[in-house]
């Protein structure tokens, strides 16, 4: 009897779901759950359900369109870049030649 192996073609491919890439799926499901977690405090609290639910709702379509448009922009690694560029100096400013004749002194 031969044995029927399927190939997994998805190999060094990021993680997609409705159009998420990678970290950003996490990023939405923390999002809901602070949500989640939010509407059970207001509910707790004793606000009225037509309150809560247009601001838990309003909320919700902001995150995920938020999270839906980075995802878009950047793609898997984008944002860690865009972020990490911020990070860098736009020059760096010698006023005198001493730590390079120092340095060449010392070696």
């Amino acid at each position: 009897m031969a044995t029927v192996y399927h190939i997994n073609k998805g190999i060094n491919k990021p993680i997609t779901f409705k159009g998420l890439k990678a970290q950003y799926i996490a990023y939405l499901a923390v999002g809901l759950v602070l949500l989640l977690i939010l509407f059970a405090v207001l509910y707790i609290c004793g606000l009225s359900m037509y309150i809560i639910l247009p601001v838990i709702g309003g909320s919700g379509t902001t995150l995920s369109i938020a999270v839906i448009r980075l995802s878009h922009r950047f793609g898997e690694h984008g944002l860690s870049k865009h972020f990490a560029k911020k990070q860098l100096p736009r020059g760096i400013r010698f006023r005198s030649r001493r730590i390079f004749i120092h340095l060449s002194k010392q070696l």
